[in-house]
């Protein structure tokens, strides 16, 4: 475990005394996010295109990417033709904005994207720019609903709608604001917006209504052919790779699912090599569909990815389309 993995762990727990003696820079974090907040608010411009975005207010993944596909599914149900902009984290495209393509190379925009633009078949354009990622891909695509992909604190572009995602196991870790914490602003934010999305059964207790989301795991595919197996055909043990925010999250599913995964976590976002993935025990790797983008280059035969899908209650929908139609009559 490195330094890093040990701040992030300690953010989950009571803060440790060196956390605590890193207090005064979360005071003057907190006030330069609010100054930046004002002044971006300000001197942003209004957008013709409605902007739904998904975010959280925690550093790592809360599963904001599945949340965005079942978005992208569902308004493509309704009628609407939709696109998704990011950042593209973990990626260098080689000019900005860039739009990806299902045969992209994760190296250079980022594994969500390049997930989303291969299982939602919609227009994704990547940018550290969101507005000019916006107009981009109004100019190109038409789109008339665009999801901003962890873009909440991103106050330069204007939206329409907020959808805030939490982790319900990991919650707001201990409260605080970084780097005493993992809050990229007060627990207050998810007050704030239009929708909130809780991410498995939580213990913690809100003030405002929510909407209970799971991640339903579908059959494992195969890196190397794409062809689904029953996950019985595993016979129990297996090597376990996820390199997303929460890789507990993963190593349990599998658990649920009947297997004994030999659990391998890797930090999010990690830029995977073939060498990362020899271990002891001819056992089946199995891994999350975010870290399979990455691999695809040195997949095996040996090599399965486990998709997953966002369910959400009707009323979540219910109350996304009553939000959807009170923007077009405005």
């Amino acid at each position: 475990m490195d330094f890093t993995q040990r701040i992030e762990r300690a953010w989950y727990r009571r803060p440790i005394r060196l956390l605590w003696l890193l207090w005064p820079l979360e005071i003057l974090y907190r006030a330069v996010v609010v100054l930046r907040r004002k002044n971006l608010q300000r001197r942003a411009k209004p957008q013709q295109t409605t902007v739904i975005v998904v975010g959280n207010i925690t550093v790592g993944g809360t599963g904001k990417t599945p949340l965005v596909i079942a978005l992208v599914r569902w308004l493509q149900a309704e009628g609407y033709k939709p696109g998704v902009i990011s950042r593209g984290y973990g990626g260098q495209a080689p000019y900005y904005p860039f739009v990806v393509t299902p045969s992209g190379r994760p190296e250079q925009t980022g594994d969500e994207p390049l997930l989303i633009a291969s299982s939602a078949d919609c227009p994704v354009v990547i940018g550290p720019d969101r507005v000019a990622a916006l107009a981009e891909i109004e100019r190109r695509f038409g789109c008339d609903v665009v999801i901003s992909d962890d873009g909440l604190q991103h106050y330069a572009l204007q939206r329409h709608i907020e959808i805030a995602v939490v982790d319900g196991v990991r919650g707001f870790g201990n409260g605080h604001c970084l780097p005493v914490g993992p809050l990229r602003e007060t627990a207050r934010r998810v007050e704030e917006v239009d929708l909130l999305v809780i991410n498995g059964e939580s213990a913690l207790s809100w003030r405002r209504p929510y909407s209970e989301m799971h991640l339903e795991p579908a059959k494992p595919v195969n890196l190397l052919t794409g062809k689904p197996v029953d996950i019985a055909e595993f016979e129990g043990r297996v090597h376990a790779v996820a390199g997303i925010g929460n890789p507990r999250r993963f190593f349990t599913t599998l658990l649920e699912l009947g297997l004994s995964p030999i659990a391998h976590p890797f930090p999010d976002h990690h830029r995977f090599t073939e060498e990362d993935l020899r271990f002891e025990g001819a056992f089946p790797l199995v891994m999350t569909e975010k870290d399979a983008v990455k691999c695809r280059a040195f997949a095996t035969d040996n090599m399965w990815y486990l998709p997953v899908q966002a369910a959400l209650p009707a009323s979540f929908y219910t109350s996304l389309k009553r939000k959807l139609k009170n923007l077009s009559e405005e």
